[in-house]
């Protein structure tokens, strides 16, 4: 599978506006609740992303796409945990109302090499971000039954 990449889709429907799920992926403050308890972001084109997604490797990455209430694209900087490779790392969060009201938040995965040795950093990368995307609805659609009450 050499020079080949695979990547990872992840839809969730959230109960909230594009607002409130835009401020829970770039406040730094919400991100650390449903992320990585050390998450730490600056969001804004040319900022940062810090985080361990899988609780084990933690991954830097430079935002090259940050619009608000839209867009936010990590491209992931080399890192001496995972193993070597010639493709970029992308994780790409893309927002949009959702008819009858709330939020779709997609995130698309990719260029994670095709070699073995990628095996378990892949399985993590989309495992971890599928259980962080689970703990950000919990944490939206709690706060809103709440304010609701």
């Amino acid at each position: 599978m050499k020079d080949k990449t695979r990547g990872y889709a992840h839809r969730i429907d959230l109960a909230a506006d594009v607002q409130t799920v835009w401020q829970a992926l770039t406040d730094p403050a919400l991100l650390t609740t449903w992320c990585s308890p050390k998450a730490e972001i600056r969001a804004r084109a040319g900022g940062l992303f810090r985080a361990c997604v899988d609780r084990v490797t933690e991954l830097e990455a430079h935002i090259d796409v940050c619009e608000p209430g839209r867009r936010l694209r990590l491209i992931y900087l080399p890192s001496p945990a995972l193993p070597p490779s010639d493709s970029a790392l992308i994780d790409d969060f893309i927002l949009e109302p959702a008819r009858g009201g709330g939020t779709i938040l997609r995130l698309l995965g990719s260029g994670v090499p095709g070699d073995p040795e990628w095996d378990t950093q892949y399985l993590r990368l989309r495992a971890g971000w599928q259980a962080a995307m689970t703990r950000l609805k919990a944490l939206i659609e709690i706060a809103a039954r709440r304010r609701a009450t």
